[in-house]
């Protein structure tokens, strides 16, 4: 059993604190031990900074790596010879009357290219066993959906 241990630690005391509340930036960083620091913010539209990363970008973020690296694995043992992989994933999000909010649904939308002959249908066809493995697929309250395009490419 693996043990993540991530620290996090808010940045934005602007001197005061908490005492007013826009006396306070919504910044916070992610500080692994032996790993970089990843400043982060809030969402913009919550007072956030729209230059870092916020919880909801790395939680995408986060589900589309875990679906690329279980992609890649199952291509390896497919026979299947992926030479790029980008994903552009999309949330799907919902507000009730008190303001707070959740994701109903992402869509995962990798573009990937292959080597000449690769066998697309069964390139395809590895998505559907993702969300059995996916830990963080399988960890969410929402269905992770894929829509992957495909290209052949030459090295």
């Amino acid at each position: 059993m693996s043990r993540f241990a991530p620290q996090i630690r808010w940045t934005g005391n602007r001197g005061e604190g908490t005492a007013r509340y826009h006396g306070y930036d919504r910044s916070w960083e992610v500080a692994t031990p032996g790993k970089p620091v990843i400043a982060c913010s809030n969402d913009p539209m919550l007072g956030g900074d729209p230059g870092l990363h916020n919880p909801e970008d790395m939680l995408l973020a986060a589900l589309s790596a875990c679906h690329m690296l279980w992609y890649l694995h199952l291509a390896a043992e497919a026979g299947v010879v992926v030479l790029r992989y980008e994903d552009a994933p999309e949330a799907e999000f919902e507000s009730d009357a008190s303001g707070a909010g959740r994701f109903t649904a992402v869509t995962l939308r990798p573009r990937i290219g292959v080597a000449p002959g690769s066998d697309l249908a069964l390139a395809d066809t590895l998505h559907a066993r993702i969300g059995a493995v996916c830990f963080i697929a399988r960890s969410v309250a929402f269905p992770v959906h894929h829509a992957a395009r495909y290209v052949v490419v030459d090295g």
